[in-house]
């Protein structure tokens, strides 16, 4: 697998649970959105999304999570813009069976904070921002204001 997601091999994944049941393929997708090019890529987020993302988190986002934004934070990945819009997804979705999910899901994308903020300072400025710095400042916002009931009240 390389350096970029080269810890995935250490999670067991086909004991974790996505939407649809084991999160076996997980790696698969997760690896489609490191080397695929810009359509693949965004398939693969689009999977992702409906997996483990939305309406509802699992254990599998959990362990996804740092594996986001990893792939958020490395320049040669096609769709950093569409993974830093699934961290927020993730931010905003919850599992109303599994609190204990939905919080370790907030907190991982919470601790991705500083490179957000890396992210959202980019190398442009507005009015020509690129994609990635406001996908990264539209999470910043959101972790801003992010509060839910499984999530302590905190400020990062």
């Amino acid at each position: 697998m390389g350096t970029v997601l080269g810890g995935m091999r250490n999670v067991r994944w086909h004991e974790l649970q996505h939407a649809y049941g084991s999160a076996s393929q997980v790696p698969g997708m997760l690896s489609r959105v490191a080397w695929g090019d810009g359509p693949t890529a965004g398939d693969a987020l689009d999977e992702l999304a409906r997996w483990i993302g939305a309406p509802a988190v699992f254990d599998a986002t959990v362990a996804a999570v740092p594996f986001l934004w990893e792939l958020a934070g490395t320049e040669t990945v096609k769709d950093r813009a569409g993974v830093l819009d699934l961290l927020t997804t993730i931010l905003a979705a919850g599992h109303a069976e599994h609190p204990e999910w939905t919080r370790a899901a907030h907190e991982a994308v919470a601790e991705g904070r500083p490179t957000a903020v890396r992210l959202a300072a980019g190398t442009s400025s507005p009015p020509h921002a690129d994609p990635v710095q406001e996908a990264a400042a539209r999470l910043l916002t959101a972790l801003d204001g992010h509060s839910c009931p499984a999530c302590p009240a905190q400020k990062g």
